[in-house]
């Protein structure tokens, strides 16, 4: 049973399961999926630095692939390098696109911005089917990490088909970077594999979870 001052906004169904967006009594919007928690508008500073970090390492990032629109908060932060002029949005889950088109979830305007364009479905297709080298930047944030999955069919993206995948996607000199919520040393030997010893990273970011210290990861392959 839900506090009174829990307030269900929306919700939605599809193969997947059940999507709930949910406001707290302090206005907090909480994201959960089948029950299980996705993520909040009190701690976003993962999602930015996912972004953050990786438009560091290109010089010229014009064109970027988001996998996962969430709350928006790393598609935000990859808009606020005046050197992105593209930005490619896929999100499995038509619902958040259209929570965040409606005013359900703010951030309409990081939609109708000209520079961006949102597919509603599964980033391992899109990266598949679409063209080559067609990106400098790949960022993958669909789930919580190869050991936290939301969605078990999420887990053939962090195997080295998919990743090879995001490899061709990605232009020379671009970057592919995965988004995990725990050391994943696994993760890290496949992108090895698929990028090569060198020119993987794994790099560690602390962060304060409403006074609970936490340690996320960025996996880190150069093409």
């Amino acid at each position: 049973m839900l506090p009174e001052e829990t307030i269900e906004v929306a919700r939605d169904s599809s193969e997947r399961g059940e999507l709930v967006l949910r406001r707290r009594p302090d206005g907090t919007l909480e994201l959960r999926a089948n029950g299980v928690f996705v993520m909040d508008t009190v701690e976003t500073s993962t999602e930015r630095a996912l972004a953050a970090r990786a438009l560091q390492l290109h010089d010229r990032p014009t064109t970027v692939l988001v996998g996962g629109l969430g709350l928006g908060y790393t598609l935000a932060a990859v808009l606020e390098d005046d050197r992105v002029e593209r930005v490619t949005v896929v999100e499995i889950e038509p619902a958040l696109v259209g929570w965040m088109r409606d005013g359900t979830v703010p951030g309409g305007a990081l939609l109708a911005d000209r520079r961006v364009t949102a597919t509603v479905g599964d980033v391992a297709s899109v990266l598949r089917d679409g063209p080559g080298s067609a990106h400098d930047l790949v960022l993958l944030d669909v789930d919580n990490g190869p050991g936290y999955l939301v969605h078990d069919a999420n887990a053939d993206l962090y195997e080295a088909p998919a990743l090879e995948d995001a490899r061709r996607a990605t232009r020379p000199g671009g970057t592919v970077v995965v988004w995990s919520a725990a050391e994943a040393p696994e993760l890290e030997r496949t992108m090895a594999r698929v990028f090569g010893r060198r020119r993987t990273e794994a790099v560690a970011y602390d962060v304060d979870l409403q006074g609970r210290a936490e340690t996320y990861w960025l996996y880190v392959g150069h093409v």
